[in-house]
Order: C-alpha cells, then structure tokens, then sequence
C-alpha cells in the first residue's frame, strides 16, 4: 500500500467486502503500458484515414495496446457526441448532427484492412434518433459480414430506452454476441447513469435473447462505485433471470477530475471472488478483474458450437 491510501469498505447498507484502497494514486496492479510500436500507428492511421472512431480511444481504455495486437477492435459508430451525460464515461456529449449513411461500409473496410478476427461494434447514444441508430448497427453487421464472412461481431448497444422494436432490428442481423452494459448496480443509477434505467437495461438483454436464442447476451459492470457485494450477488441473480450469458466485470477509473470520483480500488483477489460466485449463480462466463473492459478477450468469449450457430447467411 503506497503512502496516503488507507483502507476502505464499499459504501452502502449491506455488508462490505475487505480489502482495497480508496482513491490516492493508483495501486500497483493498474498499472498498463501505453500503446506504441509499428502495428499501433498503422491502424491508428487506417481509422483517420476512413474517420472511424473506436471506443478504445475515446473512452481511453488500458487494454487498447493489447486488444489491438490481438486483432481485436471496438468500433464506435453514429459519431463521436452522445446525447447523455453519463457520470462515468469520458466521451463527450452534446447534440450530435447528422447521421453517415456510409459509415457501415467504411467499418467493413477497416476490419478488411485489419485483418480482425472479432469485432465489436458498438456507439453513443442517439435518443434524437427515432430507432437510436438501430438500423445503422444492423447495416454495419450485414457490411462487415459481406466482406468477412469469418469474423464474430459483437455489437455492444445502448438501451434504445427501452425500445423492443429497435432492439429487433439488430437482432434481425445476427450478431454472434448481444451486449449492453448495466454498468452498475441499480442503487446507483441515479448517480451514475442519470439518463438510463435499471429496466430499460435488463428488458434489452431478456428480449434480445428471446428474440435470437443462438445469440450470447453479455453485460458489464464497473466497481468501486459504492457496490455492495450483496447488490453485485442480486445483480448477478438478475442477469441469470433474464438469460445473459456473459458478464465482464472491471475497475471503474476516473477519466477526468470532473467525472465521479473513484470510491475504492478493488484488489484482484476481490474480482476472482466475484467470478467464482458468478459462475456459481448460473452465469456461462465471467470475465473479472481490475483492468477488464467490455471488450476484453471478447474473440475468446464465442464457444465454436455458439460461433457455428449464430452466423446466419446475408440477407
């Protein structure tokens, strides 16, 4: 433990889990290298190149070096401005204009150019959007699979509030992995997600699963928040309940000092924990630890039985 970090339990009303720092400097175990080397320039110039964004950018993620070299990829379509103010995330909000009808072509073209065996597709909210961008996702799918037919797409989707019928457009396209992030527990959502809803999140994630039963569901969630390990458990429970699959589960870091500030740095031996009782619940894989994000080690998420059967010919 470095100078000036002292102990902290998570902050709420059920029993806390031991152990952890609370804030100060970063602890030894979140420590990454930043991103460099030949490979790394050159897809950063093939992006600018076809003004893509990624969300390994923008959202300033630690694995980006890794996931890249790894010929993984979060593309971040319907531009760069969200519609919402989310208190944890780094990209920019405000009103976005226009939307790029090309786009879906220009992301199959990067992961062509890339070379990608897994893409992940994901975007800001659009709630100025009558279907919030849905049928641009699914145009993306149905592109990247016309060029690269062999390679798993995971779209991570925002709520589309709630929208079943949006929901429905993507899953008409067939992604091999469903993801949308519940981010936190639902005590927090307020603080945290002020513009979501603890329903809208888990409706999605029931209804793509019945809408596609071949297709995994997949969640993430973010700690050091305030959690509990109870609500984690309940959490869990929850996402069981409504057939999610997947759920990766990382440290929650501060982008800038006017986002919410961390409330504690949960150590490893915490995440492994909560794997194990994940598992224990019923979910089918959990991906835990202090520097996983949503799509970290996705390409290895996709057992070959469920990859076979959720690729569906180009319609």
């Amino acid at each position: 433990m470095s100078a000036g970090e002292i102990p902290l339990p998570v902050l709420g009303t059920a029993s806390p889990p031991s152990g952890g720092v609370r804030r100060g400097p970063r602890p030894d175990w979140l420590r990454v290298r930043l991103p460099s080397g030949p490979n790394w320039s050159r897809l950063r110039r093939l992006l600018r190149s076809k003004s893509l964004h990624t969300v390994c950018e923008e959202a300033r993620c630690p694995n980006l070096a890794e996931c890249w070299g790894e010929g993984t990829a979060t593309f971040m379509i319907l531009g760069d401005i969200c519609t919402r103010s989310c208190r944890f995330c780094a990209v920019t909000s405000g009103r976005p204009t226009g939307l790029d009808l090309e786009e879906p072509e220009r992301v199959a073209d990067a992961v062509e150019a890339m070379g990608l065996r897994h893409a992940v597709i994901t975007s800001v909210n659009r709630d100025d959007l009558d279907d919030g961008g849905a049928r641009i996702f699914a145009e993306t799918i149905r592109a990247v699979r016309r060029r690269m037919p062999e390679t798993t797409i995971e779209t991570l989707i925002p709520d589309f509030r709630g929208d079943r019928k949006a929901l429905g457009t993507v899953m008409e396209a067939a992604p091999e992995i469903l993801n949308h992030n519940v981010e936190t527990v639902p005590r927090l959502y307020r603080r945290v997600r002020p513009g979501a809803r603890y329903r809208w999140s888990l409706g999605i994630l029931e209804e793509a699963k019945r809408l596609h039963p071949e297709s995994l569901t997949k969640t993430g969630v973010m700690l050091g928040l305030g959690e509990t390990a109870e609500e984690l458990d309940a959490l869990m429970e929850d996402l069981v309940g409504s057939g999610v699959d997947i759920l990766t589960a990382g440290q929650y870091l501060r982008p800038t000092p006017n986002h919410l500030p961390v409330e504690r740095y949960v150590p490893p031996a915490e995440f492994d924990d909560l794997a194990a009782r994940g598992r224990a619940i019923g979910l089918r894989h959990v991906e835990a630890g202090p520097l996983v994000r949503s799509s970290y080690h996705a390409a290895n998420q996709i057992p070959g039985d469920a990859r076979a059967a959720a690729i569906r010919p180009v319609q």
